[in-house]
């Protein structure tokens, strides 16, 4: 049976000191018995002597770079034995035991080897963060959302999240992951640098039978953006390149015809930002699809050694149903 110390909550930072100075205090208060890492990616603003000052009693791991989010962890988690592994972005305040819910999931069910809590908006705590909200789902064609956000679309919390539920994919901002699963799977897809990396290693744990759940009854409040803003061009193309890797990676089946369909729907996504006088979304999806085709021959040599299975998805389009029938809630 697990307990809180058999957590490891792994903070990854770069540059992120004024960040640690005001959520890790929270982390460090309300984790009963977990143990305390800050993973550092080659910062330069004092944040692991501000770390050793402050807080001594955490450990640090120093990487020798700045390999993002997905090399990041690889880098540090290999040094980390706890058997369940709590990757937690250094935006977030947690809860008051914020860790029992989620021990008591993984003692519950020993099929789960992912969680994620409840993730709401730390800057407006009645709503749901955009980054996970209430769990993650996926479409036919690799357009991820959320119970709780479907594109710009956030819902206030009303409790109607407040369950236990399986779910596709969960979120990097607050990611549980059993430490024996992570190095089955061999981490994170470090040619992602940044986002869609947790999507992918979810659908590649699905693929090999292993469940994600979601356990509303654990709550974190997220700043989100505060390392690269949602409005950012570059985290457009992150999103849109790393979209269709793990499409093309991980689908079970027609994979050719479901790339052009999403390429297509893609394009007119551009085509909308252009409208919208926003000309650097556009070349930034633009740049996504060549990026895609220069790493288009690994990722087909990948997904020849990657195991598929069938019905990931819970809807055909979630981009039919939002921008053509109107659909904004899950």
């Amino acid at each position: 049976m697990y307990t809180t110390k058999d957590i490891a909550v792994v903070i990854l930072n770069w540059n992120g000191k004024a960040l640690l100075k005001q959520f890790l205090p929270s982390v460090v208060n309300h984790s009963d018995g977990a143990k305390i890492y800050v993973a550092d990616n080659a910062s330069t603003d004092g944040s692991v002597s501000f770390v050793s000052e402050h807080f001594p009693t955490l450990t640090t791991i120093q990487n020798a770079e700045n390999g993002g989010y997905a090399k990041g962890y690889n880098d540090s988690l290999r040094y980390i034995e706890e058997p369940l592994l709590c990757l937690l972005n250094s935006d977030i305040e947690v809860t008051e035991n914020w860790l029992k819910p989620i021990v008591d999931e993984f003692n519950a069910n020993i099929q789960t080897a992912i969680i994620q809590p409840k993730i709401l908006d730390y800057k407006n705590k009645d709503y749901f963060e955009y980054a996970g909200a209430a769990g993650g789902f996926i479409d036919k064609y690799g357009y991820p959302f959320c119970r709780g956000r479907i594109f710009d679309t956030i819902e206030k919390d009303n409790g109607q999240y407040n369950d236990t539920i399986d779910i596709f994919w969960a979120s990097g901002a607050c990611f549980f992951i059993k430490n024996s699963v992570f190095k089955e799977l061999n981490g994170f897809d470090q040619s992602y640098f940044a986002h869609m990396e947790e999507i992918d290693l979810c659908w590649r744990a699905f693929n090999t039978n292993h469940k994600a759940r979601y356990v509303g009854t654990s709550t974190v409040y997220h700043v989100g953006g505060a390392t690269l803003s949602n409005t950012n061009p570059r985290k457009t193309y992150l999103n849109f390149r790393n979209s269709l890797f793990t499409l093309v990676k991980n689908t079970d089946s027609n994979v050719f015809i479901r790339t052009i369909v999403r390429m297509k729907l893609d394009g007119i996504a551009a085509m909308r930002f252009l409208f919208q006088l926003k000309p650097k979304y556009f070349f930034a999806i633009f740049k996504a699809h060549l990026s895609f085709y220069k790493y288009l021959r690994q990722i087909l040599s990948q997904r020849k050694q990657l195991p598929k299975r069938p019905n990931y998805y819970r809807i055909n389009s979630i981009v039919w149903a939002y921008f053509i029938k109107k659909r904004e809630k899950f």
